[in-house]
């Protein structure tokens, strides 16, 4: 299997992923309880990260900022989340699922598309 390939395959699995994140927003906003906006916030930031995932697909070249910046916040993320639950003690069961994330963060990063060489943006003024 191409790098390419498997770029593909990755994010479409990571962009249906994040947008799964729609059915617990919106049962989260049927039922509001001030607690839960936080997590509604972010959750609405995942759900269009992953439909700008999904149409990455058919280029994942011209979608390289995209791709790394998908790769590089959720990684910064999953590390936070991480040490919070080292911290609170009982949140320690989301240590391995994390490591999972992390894990699919690092195999986006070394796929993503190399830096296709060309001419020098020009700026118009």
């Amino acid at each position: 299997m191409n790098r390419e390939r498997a770029l593909k395959i990755l994010l479409t699995l990571v962009g249906l992923f994040f947008v799964a994140g729609i059915y617990p927003l919106i049962t989260s906003m049927m039922h509001p309880k001030q607690s839960d906006y936080p997590d509604q916030m972010i959750l609405a930031v995942y759900v269009t990260l992953g439909v700008c995932l999904l149409s990455a697909i058919r280029n994942p070249a011209a979608n390289r900022t995209l791709i790394t910046f998908t790769a590089w916040s959720s990684l910064a993320h999953a590390a936070v989340m991480a040490v919070q639950s080292i911290q609170l003690g009982n949140e320690r069961t989301a240590l391995p699922p994390l490591g999972v994330a992390g894990a699919i963060c690092l195999i986006l990063i070394a796929l993503t598309p190399t830096r296709q060489p060309g001419p020098p943006a020009s700026v118009s003024v």
